[in-house]
């Protein structure tokens, strides 16, 4: 990957910010490319002298992808969205990037898709994610397409909405307890991407799903996000008539909740076809012993209340004036 050129459409995101870290670290040359470019030269001081570059694209906007990948040697598709224009985002705007790519010779596509891509769902969101990989196959074949679960990380929007939740509400209600979950840390998946994008001999034209090592159910994720902080909530778990009926209303007590969402919680979020990180040789991280760092800022006393707790459990005299907590 040494001093080969990487656009990376989405780069200032959640999941963006981990792959620009893990190309700028391959040697890579990375240029950023987003709605707004402002919002990434946060990722500028990762990288040496010349090494990041910032362009302004929408996928939306044809011409401005056009000129992003222009002398590119790979392109990452990061793209996505948990709600508006599904289809103009995830699936127009895939074949935007892949077209754009293929007719500016670029040696190797990386799009990041999702588990539940399916051109036949009932979800608009899944449907739009399968209209996407389509699209991307059609206009540029030997593209690695990678399907991860849900992703978690310290800048999630999935485990820090719950743990927020959780923290502020005496009582949680669990839509789906059953649904089962493969939750991947951000940075398998950056590593994953980087994989797909040095080997394209070894991942072009294949689509491989990302997961985590355990699989867990929705009930027992928000049990273990709740022992996570240190709280105890009365945790009530809905049948499926009542959910459907939150659905509709479209607001779950702490957190909205969407018909299009309900839909995809009726399907597994697990790896049921090829395990990329297996095929990749990446160790999968457990959220164990990730995500209680920083959950900590959920706990009643935040990080103090943690090391009290600690020194606790470890027999050390809090009291001692030799300690501070």
């Amino acid at each position: 990957m040494n001093d080969r050129l990487v656009t990376l459409i989405g780069g200032g995101g959640f999941v963006g910010r981990y792959v620009a870290q893990a190309l700028l670290a391959s040697g890579a040359r990375v240029r950023i490319a987003q709605r707004d470019p402002r919002q990434a030269f946060f990722l500028k001081p990762l990288g040496g002298l010349g090494q990041t570059q910032f362009v302004g694209a929408d996928v939306t906007k044809p011409a401005t992808i056009a000129q992003a990948v222009q002398g590119a040697d790979i392109v990452v598709n990061l793209v996505g969205v948990l709600a508006g224009d599904f289809h103009g985002v995830q699936a127009l705007g895939a074949r935007t990037v892949a077209e754009a790519a293929a007719k500016a010779g670029v040696g190797a596509l990386v799009h990041v898709s999702a588990i539940g891509a399916d051109a036949a769902s009932d979800s608009a969101y899944g449907k739009s994610k399968g209209d996407g990989e389509a699209a991307v196959r059609a206009a540029f074949p030997t593209a690695t397409i990678l399907r991860p679960s849900i992703i978690f990380g310290q800048e999630d929007q999935f485990v820090n909405r719950f743990a927020g939740m959780i923290a502020k509400a005496p009582v949680v209600p669990v839509l789906r307890a059953g649904a089962k979950f493969q939750p991947v840390f951000v940075g398998n998946v950056a590593d994953a991407i980087v994989a797909a994008a040095a080997a394209p001999e070894t991942f072009g034209g294949k689509t491989l799903e990302i997961g985590g090592p355990d699989v867990i159910t929705m009930g027992n994720l928000i049990r273990w996000i709740a022992a996570a902080i240190g709280r105890e909530p009365s945790i009530v778990e809905l049948p499926d008539f009542a959910g459907a009926l939150i659905a509709k209303a479209g607001f779950l007590p702490g957190a909205p909740i969407t018909q299009d969402q309900w839909r995809m919680l009726q399907s597994d979020n697990i790896v049921t076809g090829v395990d990329g990180l297996k095929a990749m040789g990446i160790e999968a991280t457990p959220m164990s012993t990730v995500a209680p760092g920083w959950l900590v800022r959920f706990r009643k006393a935040g990080r103090f209340g943690r090391r009290a707790e600690t020194r606790v459990e470890t027999g050390v005299d809090t009291h001692s004036a030799t300690h501070v907590v």
